[in-house]
């Protein structure tokens, strides 16, 4: 039984409740100060935890969120995250890389090697203090250069859409760079979460060759088969059936990463990369449009799971100085990567400012790596905390930059629209629900 007499479950019901409310009441609010859903929602997760809302009297968050309805909210956003990164994995399309993929590779490149760089240098002082408990000083360092690294795609098209860059030779960039980035920052966090989990060589080895025999089945097998069920299946077949088997499909490759000793997310993010993208505009409807309604409701959830484990107060004035270190690092790093290649590439010193701030958001994708971390032991609650605040911070600086460098313009208009998972606003049509983060795609599309 929960508080008051409760059953847990009506307990897990009303904080759910709370969450969406206080949630949609934050969007509004960002709105009117330049900021996407991304930045409210991880804000609420923050104020309703113990760095806010804890300072009152009473241990306000213990008592609305109970400890014992905290796994009932963990496996609704479980839930949550699994769809939406499926459908940030659908919506990354590396196809539209085609015939410029040397140039923005190496600019991919830059903006990932540079920041890893310098994280790993930050990390390396670091870990002494704020490595997890039975985390490697190797792991630590790895993880944590990855996560200054990241770049959040979906946040990346939802800013972008919201500035009126879309088309822009920035705009497309920035997409492109962060589709590459993303794809290489997962496959990096694969063989972390391989090294914090082995108990040595032998399983290391395991671990990664099921990896690459999961990848290789995705892609030869998977693939292949769901291009003959969806494209060929006729326009009048059952968009039930269609979200049953897809939805399954998630949750089993979800399964399989978990089972290999990765992560569930990974099986999650890979189905919706090897989905057909041919398919993506006729089964928008059928099949996008009602998961990312789900997700809209589930993915709020993450971010109060999120926010109960932040907490600012533990800090102190040493971990107000490694915050600092952090903060530096993470908007130096993705500076020096993006805005001195794009000036030398022939973008003016204004447009590579803009490329450079742009791929200084991390949102919701960095959150979600920072709660891998938190849950395998790497980073401990305090570096989890820092972290966290930086992810808000850098995303937070996105809008405000981007408009005092005068590059914002009005969005075009758009053809169709679905609701934006994240803010229960309008986004192209075709766009994965917004990641808090973001949502729709820069390229607006007209939904079948």
């Amino acid at each position: 039984m929960a508080a008051e007499g409760l059953p847990t479950e009506a307990v897990a019901m009303a904080d759910v409740a709370i969450v969406l409310l206080a949630g949609r009441l934050f969007v509004r609010l960002s709105k009117r100060v330049r900021q996407p859903p991304v930045v409210a929602e991880i804000a609420i997760g923050i104020v309703l935890g113990p760095s806010l809302l804890g300072l009152l009297p009473g241990d306000l968050p213990g008592r609305i969120f109970p400890a014992d309805a905290r796994p009932m909210l963990a496996a609704v956003a479980q839930v949550g995250l699994l769809l939406f990164m499926f459908l940030a994995g659908w919506e990354m399309d590396l196809g539209r890389l085609r015939g410029r993929g040397r140039s923005v590779g190496a600019m991919a490149g830059l903006s990932m090697a540079v920041p890893f760089a310098l994280g790993a240098g930050a990390a390396a002082l670091l870990a002494g203090r704020y490595a997890g408990e039975g985390s490697g000083t190797t792991a630590f360092v790895l993880f944590l250069s990855t996560a200054f690294a990241i770049t959040a795609f979906p946040v990346l098209a939802r800013i972008i859409t919201d500035s009126g860059l879309t088309g822009t030779r920035v705009g497309s960039m920035a997409m492109a760079c962060a589709a590459v980035g993303d794809v290489l920052a997962w496959c990096v966090l694969v063989l972390v979460v391989a090294v914090s989990e082995s108990d040595g060589p032998g399983h290391f080895f395991t671990v990664v060759g099921l990896t690459a025999a999961y990848a290789l089945a995705m892609v030869l097998v998977v693939r292949p088969l769901l291009r003959q069920l969806l494209i060929r299946s006729p326009r009048t077949a059952s968009g039930a059936n269609l979200l049953v088997l897809i939805a399954s499909g998630v949750f089993l490759s979800a399964w399989t990463t978990s089972w290999i000793g990765i992560h569930a997310i990974f099986g999650a993010f890979a189905f919706g990369l090897i989905m057909p993208r041919e398919a993506r505009e006729r089964l928008h409807r059928r099949v996008a449009t009602p998961l990312s309604g789900i997700v809209t409701l589930l993915l709020p959830v993450f971010f109060i799971v999120t926010g109960l484990s932040v907490d600012v107060g533990l800090l102190g004035l040493g971990g107000l100085a490694a915050l600092g270190l952090i903060l530096l690092v993470a908007v130096v790093g993705k500076y020096a990567g993006t805005v001195l290649p794009a000036r030398m590439s022939g973008m003016s010193w204004r447009d590579a400012g803009a490329f450079g701030t742009l791929m200084n958001t991390r949102g919701l994708t960095e959150i979600v790596i920072l709660s891998i971390g938190r849950e395998l032991g790497v980073i401990d609650q305090e570096m989890f905390t820092m972290m966290v605040l930086m992810a808000l911070v850098t995303t937070a600086m996105a809008g405000p930059l981007l408009h005092w460098l005068g590059v914002t313009r009005p969005p075009a208009p758009v053809l169709a629209s679905v609701p934006d998972a994240a803010s229960g606003g309008e986004g192209p049509a075709g766009a994965p629900p917004g990641e808090g983060d973001g949502g729709p795609s820069a390229t607006a599309r007209v939904g079948p």
